[in-house]
């Protein structure tokens, strides 16, 4: 598929798929790209995805970014969704260790420059991986942040060079949520501390009533994303 067949797939698609369910847009994601992988965070939509790619198309990869730095209970949620699905997911892991950064950055980088921390940390190894695939799913939903408020269903992903799905984009938390209690999916147990999302164990607080939902990500320093997402 040329450059120029494959926006005119991705512009019609988008506009085919967005009002039609999440599954749908899974099922043509999975049949239409062979070559495609769900990035999971073992957040609340994540798990959500992993449920359903699972009854759609079991085998399907799946990757998360081990940063060195999650909480235990994410962990933990990987261990559960692992053995309730059958599912190997696909560990990737920075060039550098925690000790390495430290001995080359100076310690507590995520502090200094959060940026630069991210992206030894995920932004490289993810590029890495991407380019392995022709196509990847992500959680976005548009209420998620600012940020996420125009992402389309279906996309290309100019800053990593491949088709990406949302297919959650136009969901709400409460429709997340309907879908974990129906499918008894499991879920990382911070949510229910006031946690609607989740990084890495130094860099994420509860949050607040009233806040956004990503306000407890990198608080105080003006930062609202890892560079994973354009």
């Amino acid at each position: 598929m040329n450059l120029l067949e494959k926006e005119r797939l991705i512009a019609e698609a988008a506009e085919e798929y967005e009002h039609r369910p999440a599954e749908e847009l899974l099922a043509f994601a999975v049949d239409t790209f062979p070559s495609i992988v769900l990035a999971c965070s073992f957040g609340a939509e994540d798990v959500v995805l992993v449920s359903m790619l699972h009854r759609i198309r079991p085998g399907t990869d799946m990757f998360y970014l081990d940063s060195d730095f999650h909480f235990r209970e994410t962990y933990e949620t990987r261990d559960r969704l692992a053995e309730k699905y059958g599912i190997r997911f696909i560990q990737v892991k920075p060039d550098l260790t925690p000790e390495q950064q430290a001995e080359k950055y100076g310690d507590e980088l995520w502090k200094r420059d959060p940026n630069l921390c991210c992206n030894l940390r995920k932004v490289e190894p993810l590029a890495k991986l991407l380019g392995k695939y022709d196509a990847w799913i992500t959680g976005i939903r548009r209420d998620q942040a600012p940020t996420r408020a125009n992402a389309r269903k279906v996309e290309y992903d100019t800053k990593f060079g491949l088709v990406k799905f949302n297919p959650l984009a136009d969901w709400t938390w409460n429709d997340v949520w309907d879908y974990i209690r129906k499918h008894n999916v499991p879920y990382n147990p911070l949510h229910d501390q006031n946690y609607p999302s989740i990084g890495c164990a130094h860099c994420t607080r509860p949050v607040r009533p009233g806040e956004d939902l990503r306000a407890g990500r990198w608080s105080g320093t003006g930062k609202i994303e890892c560079g994973l997402h354009k």
